[in-house]
């Protein structure tokens, strides 16, 4: 197993959790125009893949995060997580993290 060291200061922005939800229970996704303030800022790693998505790796601190939510690093890139998990290592602390799959927004063009 390899060590993915920090590589960007990382900013997440958390979405509401749940959605609200329409008069059919259809749940009703925020304004994407408006951004969430700033749960926090960390020492992070973002890194691409050959496929073009973004593997990115955060501080424990930022969970809970969940797909839709965003992170920004300190050149002004924005990504918007697809999936994110916790891991949790049993009596490590300091080895914990939170690893999630991210595109860029807007994606690159190739």
């Amino acid at each position: 197993m390899a060590v993915v060291l920090p590589n960007a200061m990382l900013t997440v922005y958390v979405l509401a959790h749940p959605w609200e939800r329409d008069a059919n229970g259809v749940p009703v996704p925020p304004n994407p125009t408006e951004k969430s303030p700033p749960r926090g800022t960390w020492p992070g790693s973002v890194l691409e893949q050959s496929d073009g998505s973004w593997s990115v790796r955060l501080d424990p601190q930022a969970w809970p995060v969940e797909a839709s939510d965003t992170i920004t690093d300190e050149t002004g890139r924005s990504w918007t997580l697809s999936s994110a998990r916790l891991h949790a290592v049993p009596g490590c602390a300091d080895a914990d993290y939170v690893q999630a799959a991210a595109t860029l927004n807007p994606p690159e063009v190739p």
